[in-house]
């Protein structure tokens, strides 16, 4: 073999020495196969609802909550409740000081019964008046006195029928003025106008407060009820008296039995939707007014 041949051979034998090795770095389809590929995960789905639930949410509300205003000015001179105390309808939160409306209403109070006892007065002196009146127009009409006699007791009569008149209105100026010193006491005295709990408290003792300024804020506590919106398409599967069940991130793993008490009359054209009030049943004690909640419905058909 000369040189030239030689070396043409040895270049074919490299070549078929690279395409093998670069062959065998390959994958093939059965060694594919053979390695397990990386699964995406699989969704789960929790047993207390289906993919055909529709899930709502809203706030935990109450029907009653209000902040009590002072109706008048003055100064807190005692205060009864902390936050967070339970408290009943009527009961004694907070009182002004009423000292000098007292005194006022004292003095109002003696007035009236003063004023109450000149009418009754002026009252027997119009029987002794009418009686006296009577009996000389008899003796004027027998002829027996002058004519000036009869009516000056005519004029007598009269004049004590007005004063009693006045005596009366003055017995009932004195009456309302008591009246209405009283609901000016009664305004010193701030009470819960129903059973409910201290959610705030925003006077101290001492403090002067304005008309209109905020003393408490008093909140019931039952029973709850969770307001929420629901698509158009609900109109006709919830109505009142449907039963739902409701959650709260609060209160994991727990469901509470509702029952729906309002459905709005009207859709809302902005949203398509519809307002709903569902009533929590029994009393949940872990649930709290101003908490979110979580409605499960199904879908409807």
């Amino acid at each position: 073999m000369t040189r030239k041949s030689f070396g043409g051979a040895l270049l074919v034998t490299l070549c078929g020495t690279l395409l093998l090795s670069g062959c065998s770095s390959n994958v093939t389809p059965a060694d594919a196969a053979a390695t397990p590929a990386e699964k995406p995960p699989v969704p789960t789905i929790s047993p207390s609802s289906s993919p055909a639930d529709y899930i709502a949410s809203g706030p935990i509300v109450v029907e009653d909550q209000v902040e009590l205003a002072v109706q008048r000015d003055g100064v807190v001179a005692s205060i009864f409740v902390e936050m967070g105390a339970p408290v009943k309808k009527g009961q004694l939160l907070a009182k002004l000081d009423d000292r000098q409306l007292t005194a006022e209403r004292d003095a109002a109070v003696a007035k009236a019964r003063s004023a109450e006892a000149d009418l009754k007065n002026w009252e027997e002196t119009l029987k002794v008046a009418q009686t006296e009146r009577d009996r000389t127009e008899q003796l004027w009409a027998d002829k027996i006195i002058a004519r000036t006699e009869e009516e000056k007791a005519k004029f007598q009569y009269d004049a004590t029928v007005f004063e009693v008149e006045r005596q009366r209105e003055d017995m009932k100026y004195a009456q309302q003025t008591q009246k209405s010193l009283e609901l000016e006491l009664e305004k010193t005295r701030i009470t819960a106008p129903f059973d409910g709990v201290v959610a705030r408290r925003y006077v101290q003792v001492g403090q002067e407060v304005a008309k209109n300024d905020r003393l408490f804020w008093i909140s019931a506590v039952q029973p709850l009820r969770v307001k929420f919106t629901l698509p158009e398409a609900y109109v006709g599967h919830v109505r009142k008296g449907t039963e739902l069940i409701v959650a709260t991130a609060a209160t994991p793993g727990e469901v509470h039995p509702a029952r729906v008490v309002f459905v709005s009359p009207v859709v809302d054209p902005s949203s398509d939707t519809i307002d709903v009030t569902a009533e929590l049943q029994g009393r949940p004690t872990n649930l709290r007014p101003g908490m979110t909640a979580n409605i499960r419905l199904p879908n409807p058909q």
